[in-house]
């Protein structure tokens, strides 16, 4: 570019006259030279309006940028192309907002001229021609740097060029467009929902509801524009679907295409973590805007919920809550009842009338939705029906609705069984989609969406069809207080509080209703005065008559609710246990078609791989005889419930069908033409004949109605045992083989029998069951069994309770309830070996009898040994029937005992299995074995585990062979044995086990043996301590007695959870001096006026025996331990990370990371107490490591030991969704425990946040959110800053102290850790992507990868903008799992989980496969809403998002190091108050003092991070030159001659100007050129605003002579 001809100054010119001669002379025309310069130092212009376009793309709003110059299409260079060029294009183009905007070519490379390069843009452009870029066709580049744009799509124009006509709304009626400025329709021909899709989205209307044929909503007379329509439903507007040319069609009025919209949104919740909660937003003059939160309750939240079909409101935040927007704010002061059926409906203010500002956002927490519903009933259970599906509730048409359909809905809903399901809208019609038609339920399924159907919205009704349900309304019926779920006390729902039942009238028939109301078997007994402790709640019903066959009790006639004169008289039921196999449409029970019960439905077994075994499975858990055929293909027809096995493989010794292996639930691939069938015989009726007793002669088996012996051949002790077992005699004595008691007569039924010993009956053994055999009668076989215990307990759910029956005259009888009491009781549970009698019921409470009552009036003192001892009536004399049969429930006794030894602690090990107790094989028996039964035992920890019957031998049978028990287990059931009786063993070889006597009392439910509840052993029993006049005195008894340290807290209410066992001790009174808890005073042993919710705890601090010191955290330092009270130090002799582990585990810190010697934490200055220290790594503490003798050693302190483990966190969130939402729970005093929510709000959910790890907050929720905690609360009263790096700097009342329930947990949720990284590569944004799932990182399949993904990534991240997206494990290949395949981003997802792809873990990818990004790196500082780059609002990234700096002590110095950082010129200014508009986001810093020789911002001093007192009106600003391009040097260096001739020009007019000065007079002349600086403040305006100064400084001003 040439220099101008005249060189003039930069605001001014010299003016040769004097002002005299100057008046009214026009001012200087503009500068060229000015202009010149400012094009210089600021780049081109793009000349012209510009004609531009995306080709290569998926439709028009994607693609490669393409310019218009000299009548040739070119591209641009991607050289500083980013979001803001590309918002620029999207806007040109009617395109929606920029997505993204590419360089490399992504859309192929061009072949025509590269147009333009360094295009610049703000994104405020309204076309491309007005950003600054190079010249035209001056670049650096190839085709391989095209730009590419993605754009939204959504047009931003609001010309209407489409309209529905005719409609109720503008979202419905007849569709016409504007072509050549007329308006006409569109032909309906192959007119579908997705051409009405694109209309919707077009018009600014919801979803599309339905297209109606044949001119719904009236003929057209103009025009028909469009014809065959062909839209994919993607497109932002009608005009870019395909179709016949305009005005091309064949088509009448009478096909004119018409279409229904939802409704526009009008109210939304947005930043929240779902749909359901946010900031609330309504629209209102199209635009959305916020509601100020003035007034803002629960009842206006309750409104919200039901207008966006969410749940009920659960919390109404203010104050931002969910973020600030900078949208306007429509209403104030709401003020709604909570039953209005929309937020407009609510006394407010005028639209936009408020007196609030920003920060007073209102914002709603919903409850999910469910996602079915019954609307316009008189209750929850009968209504219209109505589906959630693609986030809108709908209907559903009447259209092959039936009772089979509504019974699904009532079972999902939980509304019991259906009434009738109405059509016709008989609740009313609907106004929201028709979203399902011909419903087609089999009555079976476990909820409406499992039932077919036409596809979602498909369907040819309207609303006047709506189905409806009526239900006989919710089960809201339990049982409580029994031995399992089909038995206790029956209680009802009413008025949302649970009641009892009064026992008048109450018989089986009623109880047959409960047990099929809550899904159990038959009715065994209608208990009678069921015992409760206290009284439950009110007597809803009374005198309830029912037939049997109602399907819930609501249905059985009553009084009415609430009897007040019932009380303490409550019914109760005892219903058998449902079945769980069947055999169905066979003759008999015994053969069928085979079903099992699953999530209480029943369904079929395919007959892949039934054979034999299988069926012998079946038939013994049915108490059938031998399986006599396994057949498959539907023998007994097929099945209509679901296939729930396939494969089954069973080995035929397995107790259930569910013991043997096969495919999951569910998991087939058959039809019910395979449903398999078993064939059983009948069981087998057993006697003995011949002998002395009912107990003893020869085997006879009843078949084919006739009775014959049993062949000798192989019978044996097992075989006798299982007759006996039968027959319900004592233990198996002997197995006589010659016919011993004397030779059947008749048929020999079964040879070679083969019992385990271990089955219930013989026809469960494996026999052979013949009718001619190769035995003569010389050989029936015989059995001698004990005679059995004259006394049991039946019907109950253990041996140890149940109805009494005695046996007389060899007949079972039962026992009259007069007179019948715990003394009684007791003396039973003592003649049967069970522990201390509970409870004593009468009532037939497990059911009624049917054999003969033997005893009445039975009187015991309650130290008999036997109950006929006791006094009562002779045999069979009472007044009783059988609803009056007496019952026991006795402590069940335990499972194993010791025998022999010189306690109960020490002995030969026996366990008790069908019936009979047996010993243990001692191979492979250890100590980890034994440790297991000393700690089921309650003793205390194993000393030995002797073998070669250490103890004597047994007498009984072996039980147990194999033993491998870990030493963890909770209990000896829990370890791996071999089969019941299967062993290779003899009596010689019989385990013992020796255990330490156990300790007095202890503390559970907690992991910490210093912290829990209170258990004290009495009586051979742990028992719990009551809570009453318990107290920090007490407590610290309880801590000295287990050698814990002193107390911390005295816990009251059951905190660590409720006991099960005797409430043993009440009223304690400690001084606090005693040795053990005994020596205080209390009430006597087992008196007590408590319930277990009242049992007491203590928190104990953890016994200081060992500690490391002069360490950076206490999980590091110099060991120490403590002996003869003095601490001292360990010697580093031999020491290594075993020895440390050990350390890190009693300290209870991580684990171990080194285990330093040579002092490497300073020298210790006591005694050196231990030396060559040698631990496995298994101990739990220090002193059961070997070592030396305390104080033995060699060693100078210059060798002291020392550990370093990893600190572990004292604060956690628990029951959440990840590490990084839950209840919050902190770790004092060896202890987890809760925080209370008085005062609990966002700044301490922050510091919680930020000291895990995981962000920032974005809920803190109380009312136990995440559920209530069970142990002690430690912190309430929480006041936090939010800026505290730790719970712990906060404010709060000291520890344990508190007013608070766990139903006030507090609780937080985290914006949560990144689940995001990249591996392997340069820098922390580029490298192979792996995500994080399962608490595993794995790598992500590269299939369709590209630069949309990579996007989302490199946001995610907090990166810059995507630059590769390298396939092919362009950063090496991983080793973990491939999580994601197929992973398609549209470019503007928040996370990359938010993209679609398939399901987690299912790829077809290997690992040479990864895919790769490469970000550019992040701007840690940036200005923003200037006029270029180096103006503007001053932004940091902290934290992964972006914030401003407050103005407080802003200045050129703090400016200076900004523009430094940015590569920018000299600092022009640094104005304040918000000067380039007010940010949004956080505000990071403040008081930020710079030296102005820093390097960067972050190396000036401030306040610390987020710390301030600032409004976003105070935000910082900078001005900073731009820096001159390498290329402007050659122009610099003209201007400099330029300037310098302009002043010789000058100088030489001076003087002569000087010569001809009159009278000396020196005239001062200060000439401005406003044109001048009306353009360069047009160029830059933030330059001069409101700096009048500034302006006139740059005025040039001449002096003449």
């Amino acid at each position: 570019m040439g220099l101008p001809g005249c060189l003039l100054f930069m605001a001014g010119q010299c003016n040769y006259r004097s002002v005299a001669a100057s008046a009214g002379a026009r001012i200087t025309r503009i500068p060229i030279l000015l202009a010149w310069l400012w094009a210089s130092l600021t780049g081109f212009l793009v000349a012209g309006n510009l004609e531009l376009r995306l080709v290569n793309g998926p439709d028009r709003c994607t693609g490669r940028l393409e310019v218009l110059h000299d009548n040739i299409w070119g591209t641009v260079c991607d050289d500083g192309w980013d979001l803001a060029e590309a918002q620029v294009v999207c806007k040109e183009l009617h395109c929606g907002m920029a997505l993204s905007a590419s360089g490399g070519a992504p859309y192929g490379q061009g072949s025509d001229p590269i147009w333009l390069d360094e295009v610049n843009c703000t994104g405020t452009e309204a076309a491309l021609f007005k950003c600054k870029a190079s010249p035209w066709g001056k670049n650096n580049c190839n085709h391989g740097e095209d730009a590419g744009v993605v754009c939204s799509g959504l047009p931003l124009s609001n010309v209407t060029e489409l309209r529905l006509v005719n409609g109720p709304s503008p979202c419905a009626g007849r569709v016409e467009v504007l072509h050549d400025e007329q308006w006409g329709t569109v032909c309906n021909r192959s007119w579908d929902l997705s051409d009405a899709e694109v209309v919707c989205r077009e018009l600014g209307c919801g979803k599309v509801l339905s297209i109606p044929a044949g001119s719904q909503y009236g003929e057209g007379s103009d025009h028909i524009w469009l014809d065959s329509v062909n839209c994919t439903g993607r497109e932002a507007a009608l005009s870019e679907c395909r179709s016949k040319r305009w005005g091309d069609n064949s088509c009448s009025h009478g096909e004119d295409a018409s279409m229904v919209c939802s409704e526009p949104t009008e109210i939304q919740l947005v930043n929240g973590p779902s749909r359901c909660a946010g900031r609330v937003e309504v629209h209102h003059n199209q635009q959305w805007g916020t509601v100020c939160d003035h007034n803002w309750d629960l009842n206006d939240a309750e409104v919200v919920c039901r207008q966006l079909g969410c749940g009920t409101a659960e919390f109404a935040p203010k104050a931002a809550y969910f973020g600030q927007s900078s949208n306007s704010i429509w209403l104030d002061g709401v003020n709604c009842m909570g039953t209005e059926a929309a937020l407009s409906e609510c006394s407010i203010k005028l639209w936009g009338n408020h007196s609030c500002y920003d920060g007073e956002e209102a914002g709603v927490v919903c409850s999910e939705p469910p996602p079915l519903r019954l609307v316009n009933g008189s209750s929850r259970c009968a209504g219209r029906v109505e589906v959630l599906h693609d986030q809108q509730w709908g209907s559903v048409c009447d259209n092959g609705w039936d009772t089979e359909d509504a019974t699904v809905v009532c079972r999902q809903l939980g509304c019991g069984t259906v009434v009738s399901a109405p059509g016709s809208a008989w609740f009313g019609r609907g106004h929201d989609p028709i979203w399902l038609e011909n419903v087609n339920c089999i009555g079976m399924e476990a909820a409406l969406s499992e039932c077919r159907a036409k596809p979602w919205g498909d369907h040819h009704c309207h609303h006047g069809e709506d189905a409806g349900v009526v239900c006989l309304g919710p089960t809201d019926l339990r049982l409580v207080g029994g031995y399992s779920r089909c038995s206790g006390r029956v209680e009802v729902l009413h008025n949302q509080q649970w009641g009892t039942v009064c026992n008048n009238m109450w018989d089986l028939m009623d109880a047959e209703v409960v047990c099929r109301q809550v899904g159990c078997g038959t009715p065994l007994a209608a208990r009678f005065g069921e015992p409760v402790e206290k009284e439950p709640g009110p007597v809803w019903l009374d005198e309830v008559k029912c037939t049997g066959t109602e399907a819930a009790l609501s249905g059985c006639s009553a009084k009415r609710w609430g009897v007040d004169y019932c009380h303490y008289e409550h019914a109760g039921v005892l219903c058998s246990e449902p079945t769980e196999v069947r055999l169905v449409d066979g003759p008999s029970h015994c053969a069928g078609r085979v079903e099992v019960l699953h999530k209480e439905r029943w369904g079929s077994v395919c007959d892949d791989g039934w054979d034999f075994q299988d069926a012998r499975v079946v038939c013994r858990q049915l108490g059938c005889g031998m399986p006599l055929s396994a057949p498959g293909k539907a023998h007994y027809g097929q099945g209509r419930e679901p296939t729930w096995l396939d494969d089954v493989n069973c080995t035929g010794t397995e107790n259930t069908l569910y013991d043997c292996r096969a495919r999951p639930w569910g998991e087939n691939n058959c039809n019910h033409r395979e449903d398999a069938s078993v064939i059983c015989s009948d069981p087998m009726e057993v006697r003995l004949v011949n002998g002395s007793s009912f107990c003893n002669g020869r085997v006879e088996v009843l078949h084919a109605q006739q009775w014959g012996t049993v062949c000798a051949h192989g019978w044996d002790i097992r075989d006798v045992e299982v007759v006996c077992r039968q027959l319900g005699c004592g233990r198996p004595l002997s197995a006589p083989a010659v016919a011993e008691f004397g030779q059947g007569s008749g048929r020999t039924w079964v040879e070679d029998a083969n019992c385990l010993g271990i089955e219930s009956t013989l026809s469960e053994c494996r026999v052979k069951l013949v009718g001619k055999s190769n035995c003569d009668h010389g050989e029936d076989a015989s059995v001698v069994c004990s005679d059995p215990t004259p006394i049991r307990l039946v019907n109950g759910h253990h041996r140890c309770a149940g109805r009494v029956e005695v046996l007389h005259d060899q007949q079972w009888g039962t026992i009259c309830d007069d007179d019948w009491g715990l003394l009684n009781a007791r003396v039973v549970c003592r003649q049967l070996g069970c522990e201390r009698a509970l409870s004593a019921p009468g009532g037939a409470y497990f059911g009624q009898g049917s054999d003969p009552i033997w005893l009445d009036d039975v009187d015991c003192s309650g130290k008999e040994t036997a109950l006929f001892e006791c006094t009562r009536k002779p045999w069979g004399e009472q007044n009783c029937d059988h609803r009056e049969d007496a019952s026991v429930v006795c402590k069940e006794s335990p499972l194993l005992r010791l025998m022999n030894g010189s306690s109960r602690c020490s002995g030969r090990f026996e366990v008790f299995h069908n019936e009979q107790w047996g010993t243990v094989c001692d191979k492979t028996w250890d100590l980890q074995d034994a440790a297991v039964v000393c700690r089921d035992l309650g003793c205390g920890m194993v000393v030995s585990a002797p073998g070669s019957a250490y103890f004597g031998q047994g007498s009984d049978r072996i039980w147990l062979d194999d033993v491998n028990c870990t030493g963890t287990e909770a209990a000896f059931s829990e370890c791996r044995v071999r089969l019941w009786g299967e062993k290779n063993c003899h009596h010689g070889e019989d385990a013992g086990v020796v255990c330490t006597d156990p300790v007095e009392i202890r503390l559970v439910n907690t992991s910490s043996h210093c912290a829990g509840t209170v258990e004290v052993f009495h009586d051979k029993e742990w028992g719990t301590v009551c809570d009453d006049d318990w107290d920090i005195h007490d407590a610290n008894v309880v801590c000295r007695q287990l050698g814990c340290g002193t107390a911390l807290a005295a816990i009251h209410a059951a905190d660590f959870g409720r006991g099960s066992g005797p409430i043993w001790l009440d009223n304690v009174n400690c001084t606090g001096t005693e040795a053990k808890i005994s020596k205080c005073g209390a009430v006597s042993w087992g008196e007590h006026n408590c319930h277990h919710r009242e049992d007491a705890g203590v928190v104990c601090s953890e016994p200081a025996e060992l500690r490391l010191v002069n360490g950076s955290h206490r999980c590091a330092g110099r060991v120490e331990v403590l002996h003869d009270q003095q601490w001292g130090t360990v010697c580093d002799d031999s020491w290594d990370l075993q020895d440390a582990g050990v350390v890190c585990r009693q300290l209870r810190c991580g684990t171990v990371l080194s285990a330093p010697g040579d002092a490497h934490f300073g020298h210790g200055h006591d005694p050196i107490w231990l030396d060559e220290v040698a631990c496995t790594g298994t101990e739990a503490v220090l002193s059961e490591c070997r070592a030396k003798p305390l104080g033995d050693h060699n060693c100078q302190h210059g060798e002291d030991a020392s550990v370093v483990c990893l600190e572990l966190p004292v604060v956690r969130l628990v029951n959440g969704s990840s590490d990084c939402a839950g209840r919050v729970e902190v770790f004092h005093g060896s202890l987890w425990g809760t925080v209370c929510d008085d005062g609990w709000d966002l700044n301490d959910a922050d510091v919680v946040c930020r000291e895990l790890g995981c962000r920032t907050a974005v809920l803190a929720p109380g009312y136990a959110h995440f559920g209530e905690g069970s142990g002690v609360i430690w912190l309430d009263r929480l006041n936090c800053t939010g800026k505290e790096t730790s719970l712990s700097e906060c404010g709060s009342k000291p520890w344990g102290e508190h007013f608070c329930y766990h139903r006030e947990d507090a609780s937080v949720v985290c914006s949560g850790p990144l689940e995001l990284r990249l591996v392997n590569g340069s820098n922390r944004c580029a490298g192979r992507v792996e995500v994080l799932h399962n608490q595993k990182w794995g790598t992500v399949c590269d299939d369709n990868w590209d630069l949309l993904d990579a996007g989302v990534v490199c946001r995610q991240l907090g990166c810059g903008t995507p630059l590769l997206a390298p396939r092919g494990s362009h950063f090496g290949h991983g080793y973990d799992p491939i999580w994601l395949d197929e992973v398609s981003c549209i470019g503007t997802e928040a996370a990359l989980t938010d993209c679609k792809f398939k399901p987690w873990g299912d790829h077809n990818c290997h690992h040479g496969k990864a895919a790769s990004v490469v970000c550019s790196e992040p701007a840690e500082l940036r200005l923003v809403n200037g006029s270029h780059r180096c103006a503007g609002r001053v932004e940091v990234l902290y934290d992964q998002q972006w914030g401003t700096v407050c103005d407080d002590s802003w200045d050129l110095q703090d400016a200076g190091v900004v523009c430094r950082q940015l590569g920018c010129g000299t600092v022009l200014l640094a104005p304040g108050d918000a000067h380039f508009g007010r940010g949004h986001d956080p505000i990071w810093l403040a008081e930020v003092n710079c030296t102005g020789t820093e390097a960067a911002l972050s190396e000036c001093r401030a306040t610390p991070w987020r710390y301030h007192n600032c409004q976003h009106g105070k935000d910082a600003s900078v001005v900073c030159s731009e820096p001159v391009p390498a290329n402007s040097y050659l122009p610099l260096l003209l201007l400099g001659l330029a300037v310098g001739t302009v002043l010789l020009c000058a100088a030489v007019i001076f003087l002569r100007r000087r010569r001809k000065q009159q009278d000396g007079a020196l005239g001062h002349f200060l000439v401005q050129d406003e044109a001048a600086f009306a353009t360069l403040e047009r160029g830059h305006p933030d330059l001069f605003h409101n700096h009048m100064t500034f302006r006139h400084s740059l005025s040039i001003s001449c002096y003449f002579c």
